[in-house]
Order: C-alpha cells, then sequence, then structure tokens
C-alpha cells in the first residue's frame, strides 16, 4: 500500500505542488479507504463532509492504481470540473501517465447529420432559434470535440439543441452518412481508449439498463467505478429501467420522418398528411389531460373519458404511420431509422396502456405544451445488484451527504448494497465559529394559510442585517412565487428570481452583484458553489419533504405500508434529510465562509423527527434569537470571526 502521508501529508506531495493546499486528516483517510477497495475489491459508501477534498481523495489512488477506473458524477458541472480543472492538477502534480477522457451521453454532442438536415429544411424556427443556429453552424466549422457545453452563450434549454443532437432513437448509427466525422463516435473512441473514464450517473445508468448501445463495451474492462454524488444514483437508475413515452418523442418523430421523406422518397402523399394526424393526436390528447402543469398516478385518468379517447386515437395514428412506413421499407437509411423508432414508440406505449404488475408505477405528467406517460419500477435494488454483478470490480459510492444520522441505511437500502464497507467523514470546516444556525420563534406551522406571508415578512429583517447577499431557498414553486411578489416592492438589494434566466446566468450575476438575494426551488439546493462574501445566509422555508402526491412517492408509501413498515421513517425522513443537508451545505463552501442558516420550519424543534434532520445538520451555533443573528452579522462587518 501507498504510504499516503508522503501525499496528503503538511510537507507531502500534493502540499509541495499545489498552491493554496491544506492538510485533512479526514482526507488521507477516505483515501487509504479508497486505495484498500481498489487494491481488495469490494464496495465502499462514504460520505465526506464539506471541505474533506473527497476529490482528491478518490483521483490520487485511481491514478495510482494502475487500474482502469471509470468515474462517474450527478451532474454536467461537477464532471466538466472533474475532467478539465481536479484531473489535470492532481496528475500533474503526482506526473501521473495515466491517459483520461471526457464522455457524456449523446445529447451533448452536435450531431452534424441533424445540423446538416435543419440547415437545408424549412421547419419554422423562431427568430431566436434562428440566431442560435446561425452561431452553432459557425461553431460546427472549428470544434474538434462538438460538446455543446462549449457554446456557453446558448443556454442548455435552448430549443435549438433537440434539433440538431441526436437521441438514441434518432440516430442513424453506422448508416450515417457523417459517421466518419461524428463527435460521439470520436468521444466513445478515445473513452475506450483511456485508462480513466469521467462520465455521469445518466450515462452509467443508459448503459446498464442497455438503453444505448456503442457505450457497453466499456464498462466490462473497467477495474473500478468511483460514482460521485450518490444520493442522486437511485433516482436516475429508477428512470433508466423504467419506460416513457411523450409528446416531444412522437413530434420529434413526425418531424424527423417528413424531413427524410423530403430526402429520400417524396413521392407517397399520404405519409405527410398521416404525420399531420399523428401531430394532432398528440396535441389533442395535451390538451385531454387539462390546462394544468401536473404530475399524477394513471389511476386519474383511468376514468377520464377525454384521456381514454386521446390514448386511443394515439395508438391508431401510430399504427397507420407504422403501416405507411412498413410499405416504404428500404427506400433509405433515414426513414428506416424512422421506422424502427415508430416500432418502438408504440411498443412502449401499447405496453404502457396495459395493465401492469404491482412491481411498476405508473403515471403521467404534464408541461405546458407536452406529456409524458412513464412506467417506474417500485423499486431498483434487485436490477442494479444484477447491473452490479455483471461487471464485477471495486465500486467506490461517495457523497457530502449519503448519511441519515450517520446511518447508511437508507442508502444501501435502495441500491440493495448490503455487504458495503462504510465510514463517515466530517467536514474539517470550524462551523461553531464560522456559521449561526437560526431557527425562528412563533412561526406558525407550514400547513397553516398565513405561513408564507409570515416566513416573507420574517426574511426582511435578516436580509437587511446580512445587507442581501442570501439564498432563499423554498420547496415549492408556489411559495417562491409569492415570496418574490411580496418580496419585489419592499426589498433594497437585488432579487434574482428562479425561472426568470438560465440558472448559470442568474449564478454568474449572483457572484457579479456582491449584495443580491436569489430565490430558488430544488434545482438550487444542490451542485451550487458561491464562496465568500456574496452568500453569507441561507434561508430555508421550511424541511424539504417530498409532496404526497407525486405519484411515485405515493406508490412506494403504499407498497411500505403494505409490507408493514413505517413509510415515513423509512423512506420519507431519510429523503428530507439528506435534501436539507444539500441546502444547508450551500452556505459553508471554504475555510474563509461566515455565514447564517436560516430554517423557518418550527417543526424542527417541536416534533420528535426533528431530532433526526438536526444530527444530520453541521454542529453550527444555535439560536432562537433574532439578534443573535443580527450581532453575528455585525461581528462580521468588522472583520470579526466569533460569534459569541
Amino acid at each position: 500500500m501507498t504510504d499516503f502521508a508522503e501525499i496528503f501529508g503538511p510537507q507531502g506531495w500534493l502540499a509541495r505542488r499545489l498552491e493554496g493546499y491544506s492538510h485533512r486528516p479526514q482526507q488521507q483517510e477516505m483515501a487509504e479507504a479508497v486505495a484498500r477497495i481498489l487494491e481488495e475489491g469490494g464496495v465502499l459508501i462514504c460520505e465526506a463532509g464539506t471541505g474533506t477534498g473527497k476529490t482528491f481523495a478518490y483521483l490520487v489512488p485511481a491514478l495510482m492504481s494502475g487500474l482502469r477506473v471509470i468515474i462517474s458524477t450527478g451532474t454536467k458541472n461537477l464532471q466538466d470540473q472533474l475532467f478539465h480543472r481536479d484531473l489535470p492538477m492532481v496528475r500533474r502534480s503526482l506526473s501521473s501517465p495515466l491517459s483520461i477522457a471526457l464522455l457524456k451521453g449523446r445529447a451533448n454532442y452536435l450531431c452534424i447529420h441533424r445540423l446538416d438536415a435543419t440547415l437545408v429544411e424549412d421547419l419554422r424556427l423562431s427568430k431566436v432559434q434562428l440566431e442560435h443556429l446561425r452561431q452553432i453552424r459557425s461553431w460546427s466549422m472549428s470544434t474538434q470535440a462538438g460538446d455543446i457545453a462549449e457554446m456557453s452563450d446558448i443556454p442548455e434549454d435552448a430549443g435549438i439543441w433537440p434539433i440538431v443532437t441526436s437521441t438514441t432513437d434518432n440516430c442513424l448509427g453506422t448508416e450515417c452518412e457523417a459517421y466518419s466525422k461524428c463527435h460521439l463516435v470520436e468521444a466513445r473512441r478515445r473513452a475506450q481508449e483511456a485508462d480513466l473514464v469521467v462520465i455521469n450517473h445518466h450515462l452509467l445508468c443508459a448503459d446498464m439498463a442497455l438503453k444505448e448501445e456503442g457505450f457497453g463495451e466499456l464498462l466490462p474492462g473497467a477495474d473500478c467505478f468511483v460514482l460521485d454524488e450518490a444520493h442522486q444514483l437511485p433516482e436516475v437508475a429508477s428512470n433508466f429501467f423504467g419506460s416513457t413515452v411523450s409528446g416531444r418523442q412522437l413530434l420529434e418523430l413526425s418531424r424527423d420522418t417528413l424531413t427524410e421523406y423530403h430526402r429520400e422518397a417524396g413521392d407517397l402523399p399520404r405519409l405527410p398528411e398521416q404525420l399531420e394526424r399523428l401531430k394532432k393526436a398528440v396535441r389533442d390528447l395535451r390538451l385531454a389531460f387539462g390546462l394544468d402543469i401536473r404530475r399524477g398516478a394513471w389511476s386519474e385518468i383511468a376514468g377520464n373519458p377525454g384521456v381514454e379517447a386521446g390514448l386511443s386515437l394515439l395508438r391508431l395514428e401510430l399504427a397507420q404511420l407504422q403501416d405507411i412506413l412498413e410499405v416504404m421499407e428500404g427506400r433509405g437509411k433515414g426513414l428506416d431509422s424512422c421506422r424502427a423508432r415508430c416500432n418502438d414508440l408504440s411498443a412502449r406505449l401499447e405496453a404502457l396502456c396495459e395493465t401492469q404488475g404491482d412491481q411498476e408505477i405508473r403515471w403521467f405528467e404534464t408541461q405546458r405544451q407536452g406529456f409524458r406517460l412513464n412506467s417506474t419500477p417500485l423499486e431498483i435494488a434487485d436490477s442494479f445488484q444484477v447491473r452490479m454483478a455483471q461487471h464485477p470490480a471495486a465500486w467506490i459510492f461517495t457523497s457530502a451527504t449519503l448519511a441519515v444520522g450517520g446511518s447508511f441505511e437508507h442508502f444501501s437500502n435502495q441500491l440493495g448494497l448490503v455487504q458495503a464497507e462504510t465510514h463517515c467523514w466530517d467536514s474539517p470546516f470550524d462551523y461553531p465559529r464560522q456559521a449561526v444556525w437560526y431557527v425562528p420563534k412563533d412561526l406558525p406551522e407550514p400547513n397553516s394559510p398565513t405561513f408564507n406571508r409570515q416566513v416573507s415578512e420574517l426574511t426582511l429583517p435578516i436580509l437587511e442585517a446580512s445587507r442581501g447577499r442570501a439564498f432563499l431557498l423554498y420547496t415549492s414553486h408556489r411559495a417562491l412565487q409569492e415570496a418574490a411578489a411580496y418580496l419585489e416592492e419592499r426589498l433594497e438589494y437585488p432579487m434574482l428570481v428562479q425561472g426568470t434566466a438560465p440558472r448559470a446566468e442568474l449564478l454568474e450575476r449572483f457572484r457579479e452583484l456582491g449584495n443580491a438575494v436569489l430565490l430558488g426551488t430544488s434545482s438550487f439546493w444542490e451542485g451550487v458553489d458561491v464562496r465568500g462574501e456574496a452568500l453569507s445566509c441561507v434561508i430555508i422555508d421550511k424541511l424539504p419533504f417530498a409532496s404526497p402526491g407525486d405519484p411515485v412517492l405515493q406508490a412506494r408509501i403504499e407498497a411500505l405500508r403494505g409490507q408493514g413498515g413505517n413509510p415515513f421513517m423509512s423512506y420519507q425522513l431519510p429523503q428530507a434529510a439528506i435534501a436539507l443537508k444539500q441546502g444547508a451545505g450551500r452556505l459553508i463552501r471554504d475555510e474563509q465562509d461566515r455565514g447564517v442558516l436560516v430554517i423557518c420550519d418550527p417543526r424542527l424543534l417541536n416534533k420528535p423527527y426533528g431530532k433526526v434532520f438536526i444530527r444530520s445538520l453541521p454542529p453550527m451555533t444555535k439560536t432562537q434569537d433574532l439578534e443573535v443573528v443580527k450581532r453575528f452579522f455585525s461581528l462580521m462587518q468588522e472583520g470579526q470571526t466569533n460569534v459569541s
């Protein structure tokens, strides 16, 4: 075994080579545990608190092991940070000769074939989409990787991206005339030749679920899997091990079929006519769900005559499109690909409309103009274990938020990791000195009709004391909108609201302004790193229990109750505790940060289960006195660091 003190110690290898490096015993201990698993095999589950330096703690032993390693992250942000910043830094420091590669899902790479088709077809793009298309065309002539993250001026959710990137459904594979220049193929080739590959959980699960051909040859050759941000893995895996049919998939099939028809046939007018009927059936079904944006169990639509009629018509129009495309088999590679997509979507739709077993959860969700019909497995532990067994290797699951009250039982049960070695390393930050945790007095219960207003009223004196510089994190969009409306005329600091601009742009403006107040929901609770005084206060409206109306959650609750279990204690509470840890973790990001965490939910102190949340949070100085909060901010402004 390597002597990791020589690498991580106060005078070690990294301290001599990396500016600003500081020795953390927890980091060295984690590196030793990772190295042991790499050498001996097995499964390691470990939580490393914020500031531990867990990234270096697994990168160093991975690079020194000589093994073939796949590192999977929960977010593309961390994936890019690992590959472009952390890995090169560690590799240079260790003088490691190992080759590395970055691999993302196909939707992250420009598709040359689809770009060319878009440039020559009249797709009735909006003015914004046409401008984005112009920028993409210019970029396409110089990019080497074709990674759309290079185009930072175009938002990730811009409508142009699905048009010029491919999916598993619409990719032509080796039949594509642009195959020899394909950015995805080149990225996969580099990944197959590399010693260490950085992927993400979506790509890992897509391969595990056998939904993405061509990636499978990567996994069998790996000696070790490191899964960072592992707390996200159960939900990602549940989505990939299920099945979905969406209005967007059907409309894209219609659009792509029409494009390929004009390129490869053009002499069968009833095909465009059938495509129009299919598009109308998709739009009519969306209208049948009603105008609301919602998620619901399949039972909610089972007796709805409009939805049932809409589904029947959609199945009929899709079947008729199948018949026409069967007649046109062999007319062109593009049309043949569309025929295969049509067959697959039709089969999935038929399966979704049939009665499912008790191990499947059928549900729907509607967006502003679209819908998704879903089938999700009730449990994924057995499926995940089968797939892990297909890839015998060392497996390491890590995150800053995996344990609940010091226990990994909730996480390990979700993935069936019953024989895993577990470790928990606390953050090295001096939380009692760096942070105050404030739970206000006299707030009503969250189900009170006045709760949202009283929380908003409470935030004003806190924000005055903090001079802005705050995240306001909400558990629902409705609460966020009510707070934004209340604060708009009363807040003297710049206010940034989720949904008014892309997430990355809001964060950039928040950092630049230095005294802004950002209002956000779930997407700002994790994966956000703002260091320094720009973020000195995090206010959380209430404990983040998932909505009891969520159809997947409701089905799992009913199943656990049917088995004689306590779904609140075994599932809902642990999920909420991990989410709260994530939100609270936005506040203190390094040794110099100071700040106040405000949790406006009285249940934290007046319900027995509140102790589970308290045990899961960092040991900040606790108070229910607003004057203590004001004094702390006053001391911060004076440059003092003691809370008491």
